[in-house]
């Protein structure tokens, strides 16, 4: 099983790509309303893209929040990436940008039942669960070293 490349989105056509794979995973797999998923956030955000071979699978968003704290946040693996490992890559690589860029710590807001992936790459679930365009929420955090 090869494991995706990660790569920092560059360029319109990353871009593209990028909303592509959220628009299939959030609004028509998970039924987010397409004005939920995007947000401000996306015109200063950094985005990274999981690729197998020419195709890209995956994709997540790093916000610097400011105070050396990153928010993680939309991620979304379409169907042909998972069970790869690729959405753990994608943290890792978040993980490996936010020391790059100084953060120290990276907070997410994680879908209820991916609390369990998020906790094995080391995050702390912490405060109420929250609805999120509809959807069980817990905040979550993760110490960078």
């Amino acid at each position: 099983m090869e494991k995706p490349q990660i790569l920092r989105v560059r360029g319109e056509r990353d871009r593209a790509a990028v909303f592509v794979i959220r628009g299939a995973v959030f609004v028509a797999e998970q039924r987010v309303p397409i004005a939920e998923e995007w947000d401000e956030r996306d015109t200063t955000a950094e985005f990274l893209l999981a690729v197998e071979g020419e195709a890209p699978v995956g994709t997540v968003r790093l916000v610097d929040q400011g105070e050396g704290v990153g928010l993680l946040g939309r991620m979304a693996v379409l169907p042909e990436g998972r069970g790869k490992g690729t959405g753990a890559a994608l943290v890792r690589a978040a993980e490996d940008l936010a020391v790059q860029m100084g953060l120290k710590k990276v907070e997410l807001h994680a879908q209820t039942h991916a609390l369990g992936f998020y906790e094995r790459l080391g995050y702390v679930a912490h405060g109420p669960e929250f609805l999120d365009a509809g959807i069980p929420h817990r905040h979550m955090t993760h110490e960078l070293s």
